[in-house]
C-alpha cells in the first residue's frame, strides 16, 4: 500500500483513535430530495465540525460544501438507478480523475451480493480498486441490501468478505446479531450504516454495539440529520464511537443540548 493511499485512509480513520464517524449525505443519488437534505448546504454546515469525513456525491460536494472547510470526502462513484427502478443495476458514474480533482480521500462503490446485477456491481468494485491503486485512492465497498435479502451474519459476512477479496480497503455494512463474525471474516476495517431513522437512544445503542463488536466506526446519515437536534446527535454519536462513552452518557448529551438550544436542522 503506497504512501498516498495510506495518507488518504488516515484522514478518514484517524490513527490516534483508530475510529471514524462518517456523515452520510449521499442519499439523493437514488432517493432525490430526502427529508432533511432538501437544502444540503444548510444541513451539513453545522454538522461538519463533528464528522471525520463526509460521504457525498460530486454534485453535492461542489454545490453545498465550501472548499475552505477541509472535510475529508468519501465520494460516491456508483449509481445510475433510482428508487423507481432495480437498484442493483448500477454503473460507475464518476471517474477517478474527477475524484482526484475534488481532492477526495476515498471513493465508494455499492455491491449487491445476491442481487439481480451482482456480477456487474462486483465488476464495478474490482475495476474501481484497480484505478484506485493506480492513483493512490482508497475504495469503500458498500454492501447494499435488496428488499428480499436477509441482514444476518451469514449474508453480511459473505458480502463483506467478497468485497475485501476484490480489494476494497474499507467496507460499509449493516449491524446484525453475531456481528463479530462479520468483522472477523472481513480482513479490512468495517464501518456500519446507520440505516433508516430510529429513536435517538436506539441509534446510539446501534453505534455502541457496533464498535463494541469490532466495527471501526459508523457512517450515519438519517439518524443524525433527521434528528430533532442534529448537532446534539452527531456529538453524541461521536462520544460513543470516539470517546468510549456509554449509551446513557451520550444520550444525556442529546437531552442537555435540547434543553439549552431550540431544535434546528440548519
Amino acid at each position: 500500500m503506497d504512501w498516498g493511499l495510506r495518507n488518504r485512509l488516515s484522514r478518514i480513520v484517524r490513527p490516534e483513535s483508530g475510529r471514524t464517524v462518517m456523515l452520510a449525505v449521499d442519499h439523493g443519488y437514488f432517493q432525490g430530495p430526502t427529508t432533511g437534505l432538501e437544502d444540503p448546504a444548510g444541513t451539513v454546515r453545522s454538522l461538519l465540525p463533528y464528522a471525520d469525513s463526509l460521504m457525498a456525491t460530486r454534485g453535492l460536494v461542489r454545490m453545498s460544501v465550501e472548499p475552505s472547510v477541509g472535510i475529508p470526502i468519501v465520494l460516491r462513484v456508483s449509481g445510475g438507478t433510482s428508487i423507481l427502478k432495480e437498484l442493483s443495476d448500477e454503473v460507475i458514474t464518476t471517474s477517478m480523475e474527477d475524484a482526484i480533482r475534488l481532492n477526495a480521500s476515498a471513493v465508494a462503490v455499492s455491491v449487491f451480493v445476491g442481487g439481480e446485477h451482482e456480477r456487474e456491481t462486483l465488476g464495478n468494485l474490482a475495476r474501481t480498486v484497480d484505478e484506485g491503486e493506480r492513483y493512490g485512492m482508497p475504495v469503500l465497498a458498500v454492501t447494499a441490501v435488496g428488499r428480499e435479502m436477509s441482514r444476518d451474519a451469514r449474508y453480511l459476512g459473505l458480502a463483506c468478505r467478497i468485497a475485501a477479496e476484490l480489494g476494497a480497503h474499507l467496507v460499509k455494512t449493516y449491524y446484525c446479531e453475531d456481528f463479530r463474525r462479520v468483522v472477523d471474516g472481513c480482513m479490512v476495517p468495517v464501518v456500519i450504516a446507520g440505516g433508516k431513522k430510529i429513536p435517538e437512544r436506539d441509534a446510539l445503542q446501534l453505534a455502541y454495539n457496533a464498535v463494541r463488536d469490532g466495527a471501526t466506526g459508523v457512517d450515519m446519515g438519517r439518524n443524525i440529520f433527521q434528528s430533532e437536534s442534529p448537532v446534539a446527535m452527531i456529538k453524541a454519536v461521536r462520544a460513543v464511537v470516539k470517546d468510549g462513552k456509554t449509551v446513557e452518557e451520550a444520550y444525556r448529551l442529546v437531552e442537555q443540548e435540547k434543553a439549552v438550544a431550540p431544535p434546528t436542522k440548519d
